[in-house]
């Protein structure tokens, strides 16, 4: 089905910009990117395998607005070269990342010249030896490209922005929610801001002005599902007027990394200097004056309180986000620390016990063995802790394999075996269990069940809707959500919570210079 619709949008594209006359009337825009979130506080390491790349034409099927009456697709001549997103993770091999960007750079040079560029990223990559990979991107794009081509950044609100990405993109934004229910609105909205200039003649916006706000927060304590990140994000809107503030964006930065660039960031651009220098001082001091409002979405404790708190509900199902391995954060998700305590407990040694589904810790010798013996059958190995064994070590499953499910979309096996009450789902590879489906194609029922533990931090809205209650777990791993236990050395301080007692900061705006202009 999927082939077919791709064959149509292609096939509707080259309809539209089949005659060379209409090509001529249309500005050349390209897309690119590469992102990923990753933590340097984890011992995992991301390699090449971890990117599923989109070259091409390929890349027109991730978004849902290029389509043929979205008012998109239309307005330029496209120019796809490589786009891709890998799940979360550690910091990525350097080879690894000059082998994308070398490719990117590549196949720009083939599409040139252009009127503008896509820019689709994260922002919160980490890559060895490398500071602001982001920023080193966009100034080698730069350098193929040139200064005078606009480029339209679009970012996941937990990205960084350093002073080379910003001085590099020309019109520059992120998502207004977490969860990120409006990312493909986010990306919309960067590329109609970039077809409106090109179309108008405009060109670059004439000014952008930058705040960085010494605030650096979990995801988990800044969602817009809850006060005060809710009213924040909502006070965006009412700074933009679309001609003197064309934008205006907050980034929350990403805390699992230690570079000078991860603090949050409040950005506008527009024509009018004084309004966009007021729309992001509004913004920032905002945000600033409601720092001690931030709490956790959810209530919060370490394990063991968890646990009793989930023995005595009668809700189900009682879900437990274990925080501090959450694979969608840029843990290793093969931390056992979690899976061990839960296997201790007497509650969930007998079968009569009450229901637990854990979900997931990876191990593929552990999945081998599995599919070797069969359904039905009895194992008794050790799974994780194969990559991040800083808590626990491996730890011991015993128990009957009641299910075995290959995903050939992914590549992944998915083993469950049930040990006491606890039915503890094992991976080839790393998954992340947002969806109810992942569940029921395993024969488990998450609704039904009394406690269920996921690698997760807030839940993503799927398991928010399924939800008899909630708590999170302050849990071990490389995206701790106690943030005084990371071992930072490379951020800006002072740094808010971390030094509470800071002074007030400097809350004016700065103004960043266009592409190319800056004093060198």
């Amino acid at each position: 089905m999927k082939k077919l619709i791709y064959t149509y949008l292609f096939a509707v594209l080259i309809a539209l910009f089949g005659c060379t006359g209409t090509k001529k009337n249309l500005p050349r825009v390209a897309i690119a990117g590469i992102a990923i979130e990753s933590s340097t506080f984890s011992p995992a390491v991301t390699d090449e395998a971890a990117f599923p790349l989109r070259v091409g034409d390929s890349i027109f099927s991730y978004y849902n607005f290029f389509v043929p009456d979205s008012g998109v697709v239309q307005r330029a001549e496209w120019l796809p070269t490589l786009r891709t997103h890998a799940m979360p993770g550690g910091i990525v091999k350097r080879e690894v990342y000059e082998k994308l960007v070398g490719q990117t750079l590549d196949m720009l040079r083939k599409v040139l010249p252009l009127d503008g560029l896509f820019f689709d990223i994260h922002g919160a990559m980490s890559v060895q030896d490398l500071e602001d990979p982001e920023g080193d991107f966009i100034v080698r794009i730069r350098e193929v490209i040139g200064n005078e081509v606009l480029i339209s950044t679009s970012m996941d609100l937990h990205g960084s922005v350093s002073p080379r990405l910003a001085e590099n993109s020309d019109l520059i934004t992120c998502y207004r929610l977490a969860p990120h229910e409006d990312a493909m609105i986010s990306k919309k909205r960067a590329l109609t801001n970039l077809l409106d200039r090109l179309e108008n003649g405009k060109g670059k916006p004439a000014f952008k002005a930058i705040i960085p706000v010494p605030i650096l927060l979990p995801g988990e304590k800044t969602s817009t599902r809850i006060e005060p990140a809710k009213s924040l994000y909502e006070l965006i809107p009412t700074v933009i007027d679309g001609e003197k503030v064309i934008d205006a964006a907050i980034w929350m930065s990403y805390p699992w990394a230690d570079e000078p660039r991860n603090h949050a960031v409040v950005m506008a651009y527009g024509d009018d200097k004084e309004a966009v220098g007021k729309a992001a001082e509004k913004l920032a001091n905002h945000f600033w004056n409601v720092r001690d409002q931030f709490e956790f979405v959810a209530p919060t404790a370490y394990l063991p309180e968890c646990i009793e708190k989930a023995l005595a509900s009668t809700k189900k199902p009682f879900i437990i986000s274990d925080m501090g391995d959450n694979p969608t954060a840029g843990g290793a998700g093969d931390v056992t620390w979690t899976l061990t305590e839960l296997l201790k407990r007497p509650e969930f040694k007998s079968e009569n016990g009450k229901t637990v589904i854990y979900a997931s810790i990876p191990d593929s010798g552990f999945v081998k063995k599995a599919v070797a013996i069969g359904v039905g059958g009895k194992i008794d190995a050790t799974a994780g802790a194969r990559v991040d064994n800083r808590y626990a070590p491996p730890v011991r499953i015993a128990g009957t394999i009641t299910a075995i499910v290959n995903d050939e979309k992914d590549g992944n096996t998915v083993v469950v075996v049930k040990t006491g009450s606890v039915s503890v789902i094992v991976t080839k590879k790393r998954k992340a269990y947002h969806y109810e489906s992942y569940f029921t194609q395993a024969g488990l029922n998450p609704r039904e069940t009394d406690i269920l533990v996921v690698k997760i931090g807030y839940l993503v809205p799927e398991l928010y809707d399924m939800r008899g209650d909630w708590i999170m777990a302050l849990t071990p791993g490389g995206v701790d959500q106690d943030l005084t236990r990371l071992p930072y050395k490379n951020i800006r301080r002072p740094m808010y919570p971390l030094d509470k007692d800071m002074a007030q900061p400097d809350l004016n705006a700065e103004f960043v210079p266009l592409a190319g202009k800056s004093k060198k």
